[in-house]
């Protein structure tokens, strides 16, 4: 019978997609959030999934309709308004609070100025990277990393920053996506990565703890962490479903890696589609 066949077909979930929510194990547990609905994407792994945009994207922030999603769910005045969409949050380094034109000081206090992590990862090689201390380990699974060790702990979002800038020096800050979703894995040592730049930044590292005395500490004990990722193959060739060019993505989901949903028929990257409303079906 053909796998299309509506009577086969039933719908788990109706609603507002959101990031997925992820859980450490072996491997990482991943749930689809759709409207008020989790659904355990794991045991659909080998299975046949649809999502059908319905054209409609709703503000993650206000909730007002509108027709482009910017930043990975605002509507546009939104994305021009909140701190969380200011430039600052993309590159910590620019956090400009102390000169007072923070667009939302008290957000900026409340999130910004909290302990942060600063770390080494392989995603798809060595990269380094800033994340909240209560992200830990989400961010690294999100980034689809296999491995991660922190390295500093800084107490502001902006001294974070300040780090990861001194360490892009000798340390790519980004991943390369595709690369990451063939599961091409390059064997690195992360402890002693870690030591070696511990060792080529000394002095810089040494100059901001004295400018910002009792805020950074470096992690010199941290253990790395390993990640193992729910799939039945990896692809050979990388292909990406877009919402906004065809509002249905279906196939059989083969692997879930990062924030992307991998069927036979390409990569959907749940993230970027974050406020589309969707609905979900299954194939049991």
């Amino acid at each position: 019978m053909n796998i299309l066949d509506s009577t086969e077909i039933h719908q788990l979930a109706s609603g507002s997609l959101a990031k997925m929510r992820v859980e450490q194990a072996g491997p990482v547990n991943y749930f689809l959030r759709v409207g008020s609905s989790q659904i355990h994407l794991n045991p659909y792994l080998g299975k046949y999934l649809r999502l059908e945009a319905k054209g409609e994207i709703r503000c993650v922030h206000c909730q007002r309709p509108t027709k482009t999603s910017f930043n990975q769910g605002y509507c546009f005045p939104c994305f021009k308004s909140l701190a969380q969409c200011d430039r600052c949050i993309m590159s910590p380094e620019l956090c400009h609070f102390a000169q007072g034109t923070c667009r939302e000081p008290e957000w900026g206090e409340k999130n910004c100025f909290q302990e942060h992590i600063v770390y080494l990862a392989n995603s798809s090689g060595l990269k380094v990277g800033i994340t909240r201390h209560n992200q830990v380990p989400v961010r690294w699974i999100d980034q689809g990393a296999v491995e991660a060790v922190p390295l500093f702990s800084a107490a502001s979002r902006h001294l974070s920053g300040l780090l990861e800038v001194m360490l892009k020096q000798w340390v790519a800050d980004k991943t390369n996506w595709r690369k990451m979703l063939k599961h091409e894995l390059d064997v690195i040592d992360l402890l002693a990565e870690k030591q070696r730049l511990l060792k080529l930044a000394e002095e810089q590292i040494q100059d901001l703890q004295s400018r910002y005395p009792e805020q950074i500490k470096i992690l010199t004990e941290a253990a790395p962490w390993q990640f193992e990722y729910p799939a039945l193959a990896w692809p050979k060739k990388i292909a990406t479903h877009n919402l906004d060019k065809q509002p249905l993505v279906d196939g059989i989901l083969q692997a879930i890696k990062g924030q992307y949903l991998i069927f036979d028929s390409g990569c959907l990257n749940v993230r970027k589609f974050t406020a589309y409303d969707v609905e979900v079906f299954a194939k049991e």
